[in-house]
């Protein structure tokens, strides 16, 4: 007998009321994610990635349909689902230090004592470069820095799945290729499931063991690939691969597509 999927989406639908009646933002959308993948959401803006990386995390109610985690149905916050924002300043508490962040999961989610919060603490700070920066608050980081410190704060509570909704769109591009590479070793080494929504296909690509491509609202699957590039990746060698490009022009010709576009048009 198979197994069911880790996680499961049937039949989701979410439509928000608009000036002049109602938008459809998702309608009929399903996906199942096995563990330990790593999938990555792209599509035109305004297509549902968020919306539906919101319903997932329990954090917006569907129209109708479901979402199963584990077999369990979600209708709020999963204690096993961390959500990581695009704004990373509006998920960091400016009046705490990078430590005081850190720890904020574990003093709120699991009955841990001190000298097991502090321990945990320090091991996600080491984990994600940000020692001797303990003490600093925020607002004295630069943006990667700040959006490591929500990604530990997030990683803390050791969840089984790590939602992200355009982690590195705010930074420049040498310090988004750096936060894609802690990413991509802390998913190895801690055999988390991710699932990412981004606007980059090539990040989408390069991350990822699997892209879903989604339609115009309402956001359906427009394209479903499995990533068989080789490990390990580089962010020159890999990205130079035929069959990087392959399932890279395969993509944007989806997309491009589905918004009435050719390839010729769109460069």
């Amino acid at each position: 007998m198979t197994s069911a999927p880790f996680l499961r989406i049937r039949g989701l639908c979410k439509a928000f009321a608009a000036a002049g009646g109602m938008t459809v933002a998702l309608d009929g959308f399903e996906l199942d994610v096995e563990r330990g993948s790593f999938v990555s959401i792209v599509g035109p803006s305004g297509c549902g990635k968020s919306t539906l990386l919101q319903i997932v995390a329990g954090l917006v109610a569907a129209s109708s349909g479901e979402v199963l985690l584990e077999g369990r149905r979600v209708d709020g916050p999963p204690a096993s689902a961390l959500y990581v924002f695009q704004q990373y300043t509006r998920s960091l508490f400016p009046w705490k230090t990078v430590e005081r962040n850190v720890a904020f999961g574990l003093e709120n989610r699991e009955q841990l004592s001190r000298a097991e919060i502090a321990a945990r603490t320090r091991e996600l700070i080491g984990l994600m470069k940000l020692t001797g920066f303990e003490r600093h608050y925020p607002w004295q980081l630069s943006g990667g820095m700040q959006q490591r410190v929500a990604i530990a704060r997030a990683l803390a509570c050791r969840p089984s799945l790590l939602l992200m909704d355009e982690p590195f769109s705010a930074v420049d591009a040498l310090t988004r290729a750096g936060l894609q590479e802690l990413v991509r070793s802390l998913w190895r080494e801690l055999g988390l499931t991710i699932v990412l929504v981004t606007h980059d296909v090539d990040e989408g690509v390069y991350l990822s063991t699997r892209v879903i491509a989604m339609t115009r609202a309402p956001g359906r699957i427009a394209a479903d690939l499995n990533i068989d590039v080789p490990d390990p990746r580089d962010q020159i060698a890999t990205r130079a691969l035929p069959l990087y490009l392959d399932y890279r022009a395969r993509l944007l010709a989806q997309l491009f597509a589905d918004v009435g576009l050719v390839a010729s048009e769109a460069a």
